[in-house]
């Protein structure tokens, strides 16, 4: 390849990158505090105090899942019961 489609293609790739708009955004005190005690609720610590510690029920992926889902909306997360049936029909 000569060196001069090198450098145009190099300059394409940077113009490309920072013509990219960027579309994050940063997640408010609240919403982070709201969903940290939610988790705390929903994976409550080993050792209370403890972070290292771990989780006494799920998995890191389900930790992350589950703040991450809070994070979403807006530090509100649906906790209702496991068991109960989604189609809400009553049993006969």
């Amino acid at each position: 390849m000569p060196l001069g489609n090198l450098q145009k293609l190099i300059g394409l790739a940077f113009g490309l990158a920072f013509a990219a708009p960027v579309t994050a955004s940063a997640v408010t005190v609240e919403v982070a505090r709201a969903c940290d005690a939610a988790l705390i609720k929903a994976f409550p610590p080993k050792q209370i105090g403890n972070p290292a510690a771990g989780s006494s029920k799920g998995t890191a992926k389900e930790r992350r899942d589950y703040f991450s889902k809070c994070v979403a909306n807006n530090g509100k997360v649906d906790d209702g019961p496991a068991d109960t049936p989604k189609d809400n029909k009553a049993n006969k």
